[in-house]
């Protein structure tokens, strides 16, 4: 008695293949037709399998990432800046910094490309295959800031301390409180040496102090941060200002006013 025939697909998914069963499906209709080898199809099922894999390992850094969809670099103006240093940044882009746990730093004034650049220097290591996780300043702390237990903190700061880049923008736009530096103070104490942490921030570090006044932490949070850090200093005018609307671009025109003439002066008394 011939034994039932057993649907390779579904046998493989249950021992925990993630390729999808259409693709093991097609796999299979093409090892058939082409006479393919038991070590040729095992060979190709297994680039199947890592394929598949690759994929959905990407799908799960990205959303961890919060990276939203960053403007392609090619569409950065690099002859905008009066003062950036381009070849450091495409030195960066080879992620040489993240394998030793260096930091990164773009600083110079709002509506610069700072977080363009960020991202998307975050977003080569995503591709690299390293984890990501990117965030303004603000959210960041209001995250850790709700965790009510000691425990939940903990648990938290992990989704700030375990990534192998973590990127922080806007740091020096909104003041924060003594809590806020030590929240901070914790991750980047915590990342130091071990893994990468880009901040986007327009003060130097000798004003970080009144971004968190009274904080007792400031200063070592600054040196540990600066000790392995990549300053790129940014000189420009605002890039969003200088291609914003002008202002006669922008009005709605006003109705054309008529001055009536003499003859419609006297029509309209007449009425």
């Amino acid at each position: 008695m011939r034994a039932a025939a057993v649907d390779v697909p579904d046998a493989l998914r249950s021992l925990g293949f993630r390729a999808s069963r259409e693709s093991i499906q097609a796999l299979l209709t093409h090892a058939t037709k082409s006479r393919l080898s038991p070590v040729e199809f095992a060979e190709q099922l297994v680039v199947v399998e890592r394929r598949e894999r690759e994929a959905l390992n990407l799908a799960r850094r990205t959303r961890f990432a919060t990276l939203g969809t960053p403007p392609p670099l090619d569409t950065f103006d690099w002859s905008h800046p009066r003062q950036i240093d381009r070849a450091r940044y495409e030195q960066l882009l080879g992620l040489d910094f993240a394998a030793a746990g260096e930091n990164v730093l773009f600083r110079g004034q709002s509506g610069i490309g700072k977080t363009m650049l960020a991202q998307n220097l975050a977003l080569t290591a995503l591709t690299r295959g390293m984890t990501v996780r990117f965030t303004t300043l603000a959210a960041a702390l209001a995250d850790l800031s709700k965790q009510e237990s000691l425990p939940a903190l903990e648990r938290r700061l992990r989704r700030y301390t375990a990534p192998d880049v973590l990127a922080i923008d806007e740091v020096g736009y909104l003041p924060c409180d003594s809590r806020s530096a030590d929240l901070l103070y914790n991750v980047i104490s915590r990342r130091h040496e071990k893994r990468s942490t880009i901040i986007t921030t327009n003060l130097a570090f000798k004003h970080w102090g009144t971004i968190f006044p009274g904080a007792a932490c400031v200063v070592a949070m600054v040196d540990r941060f600066a000790q392995h850090c990549h300053v790129m200093d940014i000189d420009a005018d605002s890039w969003r200002q200088k291609h914003a609307l002008t202002p006669s671009s922008t009005e709605t025109p006003s109705p054309t006013t008529t001055t009536p003439t003499t003859g419609q002066k006297s029509r309209k008394k007449r009425r």
